[in-house]
């Protein structure tokens, strides 16, 4: 996507509490949980230094009963497991089109 009025973009904290902008890329699922990669690519002009994020969506209820997510950072071993799940899919998707 090269168009950010395209982009769902949240804004989460980080680790020195500044705030990081991400561009939410697109949910999938993987051993029944759902997952979202996100990218810094709303942020950044030049695809090559994009980076990628995969987080888990753990829904929550919000104020009067909406429904809301909550992204959770999951650990190195399973970043690494879902990164390889996301490059296949992906790619396979792309090839299809």
């Amino acid at each position: 996507m090269s168009n950010q009025e395209e982009w769902d973009i949240i804004e989460l904290e980080g680790d020195d509490g500044s705030p990081i902008r991400l561009c939410v890329e697109r949910y999938f699922f993987y051993n029944g949980d759902e997952y979202v990669l996100l990218s810094d690519a709303c942020d950044v002009e030049d695809e090559a230094e994009v980076s990628r994020y995969v987080m888990k969506v753990q829904p929550m209820e919000g104020a009067g009963n909406e429904d809301m997510e909550e992204f959770v950072p999951v650990d190195e071993d399973l970043m690494d497991q879902l990164i390889q799940v996301v490059e296949a899919t992906f790619d396979t998707e792309d090839e299809d089109e």
